[in-house]
């Protein structure tokens, strides 16, 4: 009687298996003291494999980077429907974002802060993932202008920066709630849309805040 084969597990499941072990270490213990001999005995292979597969602690890394910053964005996007008033969108991109955050600690220490602290490289492939987000919300905050008023009075340049600093509130606040035992995602998407909301309709109804002189 011959020898039972095993089915060799495809190459694309072996990857996912050891960036999720890489994910895991990086987000844990940081870029620096994260080492290739525990990521492979997390994933259940040989440190040999992982090179093979990643070629370097870097390249890994940047893997990780890049197939977090795809999952936030996708998770973002799909929660977001296009049929919805202005605040609704709006309030389901921010849940979505808190909602992934929360599920998935280690990715978002992996983007928030081991990716921008070591080396342009890294931090090269975060901000590409933030300015992806910036430009939907730039996109949902112009929406909600248009509909708050046939002709509103925001131009491009303000939308921009609003939408660059409600990302950077999410981030965060983000980074807060992950932090804070108790805090859930949708306690920190009802935070920040109280408050983006209320400055938001202020703006909108043509009611800004006046700097004072001098």
């Amino acid at each position: 009687m011959g020898a039972v084969k095993t089915k060799r597990m495809p190459r694309a499941v072996r990857e996912q298996q050891m960036l999720d072990a890489a994910v895991r270490i990086f987000g844990r213990r940081g870029y620096m003291a994260a080492s290739m001999d525990e990521i492979a005995e997390v994933a259940g292979v040989s440190k040999p494999l992982v090179y093979l597969y990643l070629h370097s602690k870097d390249d890994l890394f940047v893997a990780c980077i890049r197939r977090e910053a795809r999952a936030l964005t996708d998770s973002i996007r799909a929660g977001v429907r296009s049929e919805e008033p202005a605040d609704r969108q709006l309030w389901d991109g921010l849940l979505a974002f808190f909602t992934h955050t929360a599920r998935h600690p280690d990715g978002w220490s992996v983007l928030h802060l081991q990716a921008r602290i070591h080396g342009e490289t890294f931090a090269a492939e975060v901000s590409a993932m933030r300015d992806e987000i910036v430009v939907f919300v730039t996109q949902l905050i112009a929406v909600a202008a248009r509909e708050a008023h046939r002709d509103p009075d925001l131009g491009e340049g303000e939308v921009a920066g609003l939408a660059v600093a409600l990302v950077g509130a999410a981030e965060s606040l983000a980074a807060w709630a992950n932090a804070t035992p108790g805090v859930t995602a949708r306690q920190a998407a009802a935070t920040l849309m109280n408050f983006a909301w209320a400055g938001l309709g202020d703006l909108m109804e043509g009611r800004p805040w006046a700097a004072p002189a001098g």
